[in-house]
């Protein structure tokens, strides 16, 4: 195991961690985007976005575009690279905001990071979409590991943390159950050359009706693009 600092809510530390891999010259097999935030007030990343969408979503989406190419060249035709990207049932009360991406008419910390994990369904949607029409040996899926008893619940009201505390034995996965989906979907040979799948219990389920709309996965893809700072190679893929 070999340790590289990258820090998801900063676009300059992305690109350092990038170059620092490239310079080692290894393939890039598997990628997992499982870092987020839950519920934090209101604040902003050292680019400017907010919180739970620039660290959740934006900084994944840098990553793996910025990684692609290695991702590319390390699949082949009887093994894909993968790349696992972790959302979560929240995103099925999410609405996508595309005139207001940061929250800021009304900021709701339920709404935004509800928000940011909708978006991360559309993007590997979207991502499918564009390695299928590239002929990539590259797959993506997004994993729902369910109510995992970590850190992330820190900023929730005290009443739930009570409660949590209480009944987690009872309620919530340990990590490592937690993990189970992200690793099937990483390493098992049933899901070798799968793509495009929502997974929960390391079953293929169906996820929010409005994350199938290829529209809305267009116009995000183009936004979070500008917002990011990389050219758009998806406008070419109808």
């Amino acid at each position: 195991v070999e340790f590289l600092y990258c820090d998801l809510a900063s676009m300059k530390s992305i690109r350092q961690f990038v170059q620092r891999f490239r310079a080692k010259n290894c393939p890039l097999h598997v990628l997992v985007n499982n870092a987020g935030v839950m519920l934090v007030p209101e604040r902003k990343t050292e680019d400017g976005f907010e919180e739970h969408f620039g660290l959740n979503y934006l900084g994944h989406f840098l990553l793996t575009n910025l990684l692609l190419d290695t991702l590319k060249q390390s699949g082949t035709h009887s093994h894909n690279a993968r790349i696992i990207t972790v959302s979560s049932a929240t995103h099925y009360v999410g609405e996508l905001h595309l005139n207001d991406l940061q929250s800021r008419c009304s900021y709701s910390p339920h709404g935004a990071y509800a928000q940011s994990k909708l978006a991360l369904v559309l993007f590997t949607y979207r991502l499918q979409h564009l390695l299928t029409a590239n002929g990539s040996h590259v797959t993506a899926n997004v994993v729902d590991p369910g109510v995992v008893n970590t850190e992330l619940y820190k900023h929730v009201f005290w009443v739930i943390k009570v409660a949590k505390w209480m009944t987690a034995w009872l309620f919530f996965k340990t990590p490592e159950e937690g993990a189970s989906t992200s690793i099937y979907a990483a390493v098992s040979p049933e899901m070798e050359g799968a793509g495009g799948c929502y997974l929960y219990n390391e079953t293929r389920t169906k996820s929010a009706d409005v994350a199938y709309d290829e529209e809305l996965q267009r116009r995000l893809w183009t936004e979070s693009c500008k917002m990011v700072g990389i050219s758009d190679e998806s406008s070419r893929v109808p």
